[in-house]
């Protein structure tokens, strides 16, 4: 249209040519309008849809939890319980389709998708048994541009006569000392915030799957245990989630009792969640190259896009060197301008990522929502080298935020940068979740499939305090949250921050409890002198009580606390499929971290426990869990000291 107009504003508009040249053209350009309309619906058309089911070659049993994904594309699924799958809305023409699951060797298949019909596409699986040769211990996929660049290293290397290797990994993790047996004369009380985060246990997959052990401080059992869906029923009365408790025998020390204390939020559905004004804030410094960073973070946001209803909004703010704004804020029936901006990301320069965090924020408070959802989602592998960007500072910035409704999500991206302990601080301090994504299976889980729960928060500061009777217990540890501990004043202070909930969340806290009159294993102390001896008579009232549990929590935009509290009878029994899997992670980390308290469990008892525990398992995260596990005992990870190189700072 516009060389039209051109033709039409030129001086010579008297001449007979011109006025035949303007004609033709115009006809020109309605004809070709008339074609491309013509043809709008048969684009649209050129679409098909996959489907079939994946089966064990050797059992014909069904699996579920397959990952199917078409390559070039941000279609991929799960097989269902029946090990079956379908990709709607899938390109026609030839097709590549990758089908992966732990434990089992990768296929990929070539298919040819027709234009609106379905192309069956059966798989069987032939399971594989990992070996150490396989692996190349830490390493990335191989690209052309990593090939060049360890050319040249090798080069550089020759020049200045180095003889061995330097390895610039800089991944990082907080310190953490396993949670001790307190004695309940001395400490009666256990206060400890909520953690929804599930970083730790996707990072942990991504080190084991390379054939690697995890550093210990990588290890947060509390996350790993939350990984998982767990069924607690119904959510119903005042309160947006529920409290539910469980007592059973701690399988690797019968003689002590192990407490499950579970929260379980209600759900909602997407259609149903407020409206979202979301900003993504995105890092694309140079560190962000690799193909499990930014182009992985491209198909991951790609994969939210889809979600968005005309009533959202969202805006892309990108840092590098310096922070910008490449989208301003679109509403979410713009999925093909939003997409768009994100294909057009390219990673290069330095870290500003203080920046990008004042960014962000502005963008986010011009367009606030006061009934929706006002969120930043960061991604990054967490390296904030450049500018004002102090761990102080930022958290300043971010509670500041915080207050005033905006909340901060934070998802982790790629290997050997990660700075796992910074990106863990911001976002607790920013009322959100930190995620790790070591693939697109893990994408679609966080922002598809957990949307409600990663993007909409029902409760905010979720404190938990437990009161222990010492007529029936003698001392008691807390299994994980090493970080989350409070003070027990910090319960009734309505000013101390602690973890929010979020919609179809559920936490559950392990207690590993000491029975009133046995030893409690921990160093020598000496008798208090003023405190009730372990003889002296019961409080006859709370007889039978194990335990007092309280839960203190606020309103998504409250000030003020609201409580729930309930006992806990001290009544063992037959514990169900979902307090067995979790105690088999608990296990398991419990193994990972070398705890002193793991007594002779092993990586088969673990196995046992997690099979028994595996029950309804619709999208296939509990079987590869036992498939994790298997890997790490048969690589015989566990055996093998860490490397030097993985001993990653503190």
């Amino acid at each position: 249209m516009r060389s039209v107009t051109t033709v039409l504003r030129k001086p010579a508009l008297g001449s007979r040519l011109a006025r035949h040249m303007a004609r033709a053209a115009i006809l020109a350009f309605l004809a070709l309008l008339a074609v491309e309309l013509a043809t709008v619906p048969q684009i649209q058309a050129q679409v098909g849809a996959i489907a079939g089911q994946i089966t064990d070659a050797a059992s014909g049993q069904a699996l579920p939890g397959v990952q199917v994904a078409v390559e070039g594309t941000t279609r991929l699924t799960l097989t269902n319980e029946a090990g079956r799958y379908q990709l709607q809305s899938v390109p026609a023409g030839p097709r590549t389709v990758t089908i992966e699951l732990i434990g089992y060797a990768g296929q990929r298949r070539q298919v040819m998708v027709a234009p609106g019909q379905t192309t069956v596409l059966d798989v069987t699986m032939v399971p594989r048994t990992l070996s150490i040769d396989e692996l190349i211990v830490g390493a990335e996929p191989e690209t052309p541009r990593m090939r060049r660049a360890a050319e040249a290293a090798v080069a550089l290397e020759r020049m200045v006569g180095f003889a061995t290797r330097i390895d610039f990994n800089t991944e990082s993790y907080a310190r953490i000392d396993e949670n001790d047996f307190r004695l309940v004369s001395a400490s009666p009380l256990s206060t400890f915030s909520i953690d929804v985060d599930r970083a730790s246990y996707a990072n942990i997959r991504r080190f084991i799957q390379s054939g690697d052990r995890p550093p210990i401080d990588a290890v947060r059992i509390e996350e790993m245990i939350n990984y998982f869906p767990y069924d607690w029923g119904n959510v119903s009365g005042e309160h947006p989630f529920a409290v539910t408790t469980e007592v059973w025998e701690a399988p690797w020390k019968p003689q002590h009792r192990l407490v499950r204390i579970g929260l379980h939020a209600e759900s909602i559905d997407t259609g149903d969640l407020p409206p979202g004004n979301l900003v993504f804030l995105l890092d694309v410094s140079g560190s962000m190259m690799p193909d499990n960073k930014l182009p992985l973070l491209k198909k991951a946001f790609a994969l939210l896009v889809d979600q968005l209803r005309p009533e959202d909004r969202v805006a892309i703010v990108v840092y590098a060197g310096a922070a910008g704004l490449v989208l301003p804020s679109t509403r979410g029936s713009e999925k093909a301008e939003i997409l768009a901006a994100l294909e057009d990301l390219q990673a290069g320069g330095s870290t500003a990522g203080g920046a990008g965090l004042r960014l962000a924020y502005e963008v986010a408070r011009k367009h606030h929502l006061d009934d929706g959802n006002n969120r930043v989602i960061l991604a990054t592998d967490g390296d904030f080298n450049v500018g004002a960007s102090s761990d102080a500072e930022m958290v300043r910035l971010i509670e500041r935020e915080r207050e005033s409704g905006t909340f901060l999500t934070v998802l982790g991206f790629g290997t050997g940068n990660l700075k796992d302990a910074k990106m863990e601080q911001i976002a607790d301090h920013g009322n959100g979740n930190f995620h790790y994504v070591d693939g697109l299976l893990e994408a679609r889980k966080v922002l598809v499939e957990e949307m409600g729960g990663t993007l909409l928060t029902l409760a905010k500061d979720v404190k938990l305090q437990v009161e222990f009777n010492p007529a029936r217990v003698a001392g008691y540890r807390l299994i994980g949250y090493e970080n989350r501990l409070l003070a027990d004043e910090d319960f009734n202070d309505d000013t101390k921050d602690a973890g929010e909930l979020g919609a179809g969340h559920t936490v559950t806290a392990l207690y590993e409890v000491v029975p009133a009159g046995a030893q409690v294993p921990r160093g020598e102390v000496d008798p208090l002198r003023y405190q009730p001896r372990p003889d002296d008579p019961p409080l006859s009232d709370f007889d039978d009580e194990l335990m007092f549990v309280k839960v203190r929590y606020k309103d998504p935009d409250g000030t003020r606390s609201r409580l729930l509290q309930q006992p806990v009878a001290d009544r063992p029994r037959s514990p169900s499929s979902d307090f067995r899997f979790a105690t088999a992670v608990a296990g398991f980390g419990m193994l990972l971290r070398e705890s002193d308290h793991a007594g002779d469990l092993t990586l088969n008892d673990v196995v046992r426990l997690a099979e028994k525990g595996k029950g309804n398992d619709p999208r296939g995260y509990r079987g590869e869990f036992i498939r994790l596990v298997e890997a790490t005992r048969d690589l015989g990870l566990l055996e093998r000291e860490l490397l030097p190189e993985r001993r990653y700072r503190r």
